[in-house]
């Protein structure tokens, strides 16, 4: 399927902002998220690894865009270690929602905000005195906490009942919570997807951004493209999952296009590489 079978903006700026990435796409910055987006999403976080055709089709738009940057939660080692974005050339990672920074190999990261270790000696404590459900567990980031309910036997309502607890928690220690599919973590304040990309993308000198991702996390990176297109850059925004999905709803409802997940997204960075190197 080519590009303009596939690639259908809903709106005039979606549709502004692709044009913008085929007539000048060395002044383009294509930008994604990990888990969800460029991964499947797994029950057991550590165990997630990159789409099978993502090293490829990422490697292929590498050499014809100004930039490609991977925008994640996670560590921003870690996500580049499961992406294997070893294999890219000039790929960058921003971790830890823009706290950490992976490129070429090298990590760079300021020292860790001093709330996630009281959190993180606290939490257990908070889960076991709240009744959290069998299942509920914690993961721990290193920069940030994160309590999962995914294992649980009803995950959405265990969820809602630990949003009052763990967001006191997080306020007592100086940090926020950051709610996602079946997941909320704590972390410092002022760190998020679209601090971290609007700072890229001026560093970069961007004109155009493709930002591609699929979860609650995400749509401060969506806001940010939003605001940036009022000053004058061009952007396409590609939410990867159902528009049904009710973790993703908001999401798909600021999106220019929706795609079916990794797969779907794989699909559409491919067929984007394709048509720039068939200029």
């Amino acid at each position: 399927m080519g590009l303009d079978e596939m690639v259908v903006p809903a709106t005039e700026a979606g549709r502004d902002g692709l044009r913008a990435v085929l007539a000048a796409p060395g002044d383009a910055v294509v930008a994604l998220d990990f888990d969800g987006t460029l991964a499947p999403i797994v029950p057991d976080p550590s165990r997630a690894r990159a789409h099978p055709g993502v090293v490829g089709a990422l490697r292929g738009l590498a050499a014809v865009v100004g930039a490609v940057v991977v925008v994640t939660g996670r560590p921003a080692g870690l996500a580049a270690e499961y992406g294997g974005f070893a294999g890219v050339p000039g790929l960058v990672v921003l971790g830890h929602y823009g706290a950490e920074r992976w490129e070429a190999g090298e990590l760079s990261a300021p020292e860790v905000h001093p709330g996630v270790a009281g959190v993180r000696g606290a939490l257990p404590g908070v889960l076991e005195r709240v009744g959290a459900p069998e299942g509920t567990w914690v993961e721990d980031k290193g920069r940030s906490v994160a309590v999962h309910t995914r294992r649980t036997a009803e995950p959405e309502r265990a969820l809602e009942s630990l949003r009052g607890p763990v967001g006191e928690l997080a306020a007592a220690y100086g940090l926020v919570v950051e709610p996602g599919r079946l997941v909320l973590e704590l972390r410092p304040p002022g760190v998020d997807k679209g601090a971290a990309l609007t700072g890229f993308l001026r560093e970069r000198g961007a004109r155009a951004v493709l930002y591609a991702g699929d979860d609650l996390g995400d749509v401060a990176a969506f806001r940010a493209v939003e605001e940036l297109r009022g000053q004058g850059l061009a952007g396409l925004l590609v939410c990867a999952g159902a528009v049904g999905d009710a973790p993703v709803r908001e999401l798909a409802d600021l999106a220019d296009v929706v795609v079916d997940g990794p797969e779907g997204v794989v699909e559409l960075l491919g067929a984007l590489g394709e048509a720039l190197r068939g200029r």
